[in-house]
């Protein structure tokens, strides 16, 4: 086991996967990856349907993504299997908060799964529901040193994936790697970026809806299938033209035929709870009375009773009445 799992952790550090023995079709397709990696047939296994009426509402610490803020030169390789981004610096950008907690996580590479229609083509769905295409940021956890020994954990992965839906527009932030997409189409090409990718353009569309994700444990959606992942998944979905979705699907597979898809199908949830957390400043009341007669004196720690003036007019009138008297 030890050794399978380091001999697949070379493997993956080039790409999640660069042998030719698995596929999404046949005889290599996902419903076989059981029979040559028996760990595909584990009980907490990813991708998953999340059901938003069966999650569990939480308040986790902030998400925070450090180092995204400079621009950095990247480069796209064709593996087979998908489209990898990897950066080309020493930088080191890191993940940490949220159901991480105080671990750091460190930036590995991103690639992408994708249909062969503008209906299908993620993984993790929402209520049934399929996207075109999903992206993956992996990042391994900074204790274990390298991606390779993060594999032998089950805590040694992150992955934050975005859910895609058509656009009738391009997305301009997209279009560095679109367009160098016919230049990657056999497998084991790359391709410098013409100029330094500013990630954070990729890893946070919406700063105020970066804090609204569901989680879970799980595991690599590829042989094999490592049960060693947390996963983040965005609520807010991000666009792309049909074109631009469209140009994915020209690459080669490891057999030669167009990489028209590579998502693999939803595995059972078991025993598992998928967390639904929900910014802890979407939990303050929004419609507070300017003045309410009961509070609390944050700096006297008393509390203070303020009375309506017709209350205390009434209260004079009958003093003087009953002294009269």
């Amino acid at each position: 086991m030890v050794f399978s799992i380091a001999t697949f952790g070379l493997l993956l550090l080039l790409g999640f996967c660069l042998g030719d023995d698995f596929g999404y079709d046949g005889n290599h397709g996902p419903s076989h990856w059981g029979e040559e990696y028996h760990t595909c047939i584990g009980k907490h296994q990813s991708p998953i349907n999340i059901e938003e009426h069966n999650v569990k509402n939480v308040s986790l610490p902030p998400l925070k993504l450090i180092g995204i803020d400079d621009p950095y030169q990247s480069f796209v390789t064709n593996n087979g299997h998908t489209v990898m981004l990897k950066i080309n610096e020493s930088k080191v950008i890191m993940l940490s908060g949220g159901p991480l907690g105080n671990k750091v996580y460190v930036f590995e590479q991103l690639h992408f799964h994708w249909g062969q229609n503008d209906f299908e083509g993620s993984e993790d769905l929402i209520n049934n529901h399929s996207f075109p295409m999903e992206m993956h940021a992996v990042f391994y956890k900074e204790d274990y040193k390298s991606m390779n020994e993060a594999l032998n954990h089950s805590d040694g992965l992150a992955i934050l994936a975005y859910l895609y839906e058509v656009s009738p527009n391009p997305n301009v932030m997209y279009e560095p790697i679109v367009e160098v997409l016919p230049d990657i189409e056999t497998v084991g090409s790359e391709k410098v970026l013409r100029e330094p990718l500013m990630l954070r353009k990729l890893f946070i569309s919406d700063i105020t809806t970066m804090q609204d994700y569901f989680t879970y444990n799980g595991s690599l959606t590829t042989p094999p299938c490592l049960e060693v992942a947390i996963w983040i998944d965005f609520k807010d979905h991000l666009r792309l033209s049909h074109e631009q979705i469209a140009a994915f699907r020209n690459l080669r597979s490891t057999e030669g035929d167009k990489l028209t898809h590579n998502f693999r199908p939803v595995q059972s949830l078991e025993d598992r709870i998928v967390l639904h957390n929900i910014p802890r400043e979407q939990n303050i009341p929004r419609n507070i009375p300017p003045k309410t007669y009961h509070r609390f004196d944050e700096h006297s720690g008393q509390h203070n009773v303020e009375m309506p003036l017709s209350i205390i007019a009434l209260a004079v009138l009958f003093a003087v009445i009953l002294f009269a008297i």
